[in-house]
């Protein structure tokens, strides 16, 4: 076969590898990091006034009587982490309906060892700070940073089994969703009842939609727009909305993938009678022959499916990074850091993401295991799986989430939590790769 594309090949040397590493599941965790430091190297140079004042800009809406007034801050955390939040959920449903959740054999381990992983963080942070004003932090060393943790295993390769890489996603997709449930039940301050049945109204339209067999996604979106403002103005934090939406996206395709070969063969068949011309120019009934077959991909990928595919890179590469340059920007004073360091939120939030990870997720995974009730991933031992529990102290991005949601207005809290959550992150980080790259690999 004759292709006249004489650049295409060394077109393809460098777009091949810079798609690859726009895909890779590191990328993530390398521009979030990179964000991170951006932050930190702003907050301690002269800039950090104009950032104060760039992320503490008022920005304002009105619908109707509906009026909106909020900082650029606010609208990152209340409104761009809502889609990634969407995204999250999307996940979670896969993984529940044809995913590592599927299975409740599978699934057991990861469950379990994510339950352990949430509890106990959160009673060591209580136990530190019982009857202080700082009590309610006990949700901030619960959470798993999918994006760092998964990015730490990858860049060890071959010396870990792709089953324990797989049952960290897993492990990662139930600690999102007890976040979800823990943003949704104990960080609502305030509840309006009028706007949460307004929200909860929209929320079985979407669900009509997608029962009535409504697969065109612009309906979705419109929708989910409306349940994000309505959950918003409802005092419940409004990204558990992006959560709800994706529940409500279909995830059976139109056309079953048997249907979807019949017909394509069968056109493919069509496309073949038409002539080749000498000059290669496609006929006519060809181009509507190839569209058609184009609208039949489209129509045997779900909804769900396409969405997350689609909300990968802009979550990654945008939405994420944006969050962490919005969030982690702290003035590090030696005075303040230290004081940080000696204070029981910090002190909380590192013995639960460091200890109480490692606990959690490896000592259930434990008793799990020598009980007969699960068992270890394929090709991986118990020495890898206690390195991929402290890589699960790596809480940051959801971490630092909940810190702002349960100190509100107390910026000396807010500032403490978010010293022991970078200084957790990094330890574990470090501690979980160390082990897994020279003591885990000796099983």
């Amino acid at each position: 076969m004759r292709i006249y594309a004489p650049w295409e090949k060394a077109f393809k040397k460098i777009a091949t590898p810079f798609e690859h590493f726009i895909h890779a599941q590191t990328t993530t965790g390398l521009v979030l990091m990179s964000m991170t430091i951006l932050a930190l190297l702003i907050a301690n140079s002269p800039l950090y006034e104009t950032y104060l004042h760039i992320i503490h800009t008022k920005i304002e809406f009105n619908v109707g009587e509906w009026r909106f007034s909020h900082s650029l801050h606010h609208w990152i955390n209340d409104g761009l982490m809502a889609i990634f939040f969407f995204m999250v959920g999307l996940e979670i449903k896969r993984e529940i309906l044809v995913g590592e959740l599927s299975n409740i054999k599978v699934a057991i381990l990861p469950i379990l060892s994510a339950i352990g992983g949430m509890v106990l963080p959160a009673l060591i942070y209580l136990s530190i700070n019982a009857g202080t004003p700082y009590a309610n932090g006990w949700g901030i060393p619960m959470a798993t940073d999918i994006a760092f943790a998964i990015s730490a295993l990858v860049l060890l390769g071959k010396r870990v089994s792709p089953a324990l890489v797989t049952f960290l996603v897993a492990l990662a997709i139930v600690d999102d969703l007890g976040a979800v449930v823990v943003i949704a039940l104990f960080y609502t301050e305030q509840i309006h009842m009028l706007a949460l049945i307004l929200a909860g109204g929209t929320f079985l339209v979407m669900l009509s939609l997608n029962r009535f067999g409504i697969q065109a996604i612009l309906p979705y979106i419109l929708f989910g727009m409306l349940l994000w403002f309505f959950m918003l103005e409802s005092g419940i934090h409004a990204t558990i909305a992006g959560v709800l939406a994706a529940f409500t996206i279909p995830s059976k395709p139109k056309l079953t993938p048997v249907d979807f070969t019949n017909h394509t063969r069968n056109l493919l068949d069509e496309y073949d009678n038409y002539p080749v011309t000498t000059d290669h120019v496609m006929h006519e009934r060809q181009k509507a022959i190839l569209q058609n077959i184009k609208d039949r991909v489209d129509a045997v990928i779900p909804p769900s499916l396409r969405m997350e595919n689609a909300l990968h890179l802009p979550v990654g590469l945008i939405i994420i990074p944006i969050f962490a340059l919005a969030n982690a920007g702290i003035a590090i004073e030696l005075d303040s850091v230290g004081e940080a360091f000696g204070s029981s939120v910090a002190f909380g939030i590192m013995a639960g993401l460091v200890v109480g990870k490692i606990a959690g997720i490896a000592g259930v995974a434990y008793i799990a295991i020598k009980a007969g009730i699960a068992k270890l991933p394929e090709g991986a031992s118990m020495s890898q799986l206690f390195g991929v529990a402290a890589l699960g102290g790596i809480g940051f991005t959801m971490s630092i989430f909940v810190a702002d949601l349960a100190f509100i207005g107390d910026d000396t809290a807010i500032f403490q939590a978010k010293i022991g959550i970078l200084t957790a992150s990094l330890f574990a980080g470090v501690f979980g790769y160390l082990w897994l790259r020279f003591v885990g690999a000796e099983k």
